[in-house]
């Protein structure tokens, strides 16, 4: 039997190539092109014809989302007898459920959308790191079997770097409290998170703290980062109940626009660390921002489901 050939959206080259040397497998390669009407032009350059194909990519915008729709399609249809589809981060998972009458689920039509990728002969499975809400995973139809990838022991290994051995983990909300309380366990520190009070539709404040953090150095975690709004406020509420040292980690780093940039500015975070799901947390890596490579994970998971 030949080795899996690993293809990947151009969004997330940088992630098939390291999933690829992991695995010891070879990276297949894509040719692409933009006209000058904006439409786009893929050919498949290695044939998948009776391979066992990994497709990485994420759903980080619409452009990244058609490509991987695109890629899997063509794939399949050139003859890949079986297809592994790799989401580093599934965008738009906050989108999981309605609140208001009329509101689109786009967690529900994008995973819809996905669902109608042809299936390959052997099977087509996807895999998604840290989903938002682990139940985004049964909105998937058909024949294509969802496998939700934990990166706890990604989390609690970035976590022991950047606090050692003595800190509280913390959250930005309740609403995270009982993952990040499984997390402080598994990590044999103490947990906090903030109460909130909602005064309009956009904005809370924070009433207290759970938890005695004076003295102490605090990790706050999430699954995600985006502008950093509630990270902000939840660490001004640790550092006003006494926190020496506050650090943010999160599974998935966004940070759109100059958000990572507004995060830093506050002077309140020694450092942020995240994981390489998202291509943007890649170019933003540096002294400040720790990124993590996911890749051995990934495979891993992909190797166990062969």
């Amino acid at each position: 039997m030949t080795t899996p050939l690993v293809f990947s959206i151009a969004t997330y080259d940088y992630l098939g190539a390291k999933i690829a040397t992991a695995g010891g497998w070879e990276h297949g390669a894509v040719h692409r092109e933009v006209f000058p009407d904006g439409e786009h032009y893929c050919r498949i350059e290695t044939d998948p014809a009776d391979r066992d194909v990994i497709l990485v990519g994420g759903t980080v915008d619409d452009a990244s989302t058609l490509a991987l729709y695109d890629l899997a399609c063509g794939l399949v249809s050139s003859g890949a007898y079986r297809l592994s589809i790799v989401i580093p981060y599934f965008g738009y998972s906050t989108m999981e459920r309605s609140t208001r009458e009329g509101e689109i689920v786009t967690a529900k039509t994008r995973a819809r959308l996905l669902s109608s990728i042809p299936l390959a002969s052997r099977g087509t499975q996807v895999f998604l790191l840290d989903l938002h809400v682990a139940s985004i995973a049964h909105y998937f139809e058909g024949g294509l079997r969802p496998i939700h990838v934990y990166a706890k022991d990604l989390i609690i290994d970035a976590a022991r770097r950047l606090g050692g051995d003595d800190f509280v983990l913390a959250c930005t909300d309740a609403g995270r409290a009982k993952w990040v309380e499984s997390l402080a366990n598994d990590l044999g520190v103490q947990a906090a998170f903030v109460y909130k009070r909602r005064v309009s539709g956009s904005e809370t404040h924070v009433t207290g703290v759970s938890a005695q953090v004076a003295g102490k150095r605090v990790i706050i975690y999430d699954d995600m980062i985006r502008t950093g709004g509630s990270l902000i406020n939840a660490a001004q509420a640790y550092r006003d109940a006494g926190a020496v040292r506050i650090d943010a980690l999160a599974t998935h780093g966004l940070f759109p626009t100059d958000s990572l940039a507004r995060i830093q500015a506050t002077g309140l975070f020694g450092q942020v660390a995240c994981t390489d799901s998202h291509p943007r947390a890649v170019a933003l890596a540096g002294d400040y921002l720790a990124v993590e490579s996911t890749a051995a994970l990934l495979t891993e998971h992909l190797k166990s489901n062969r």
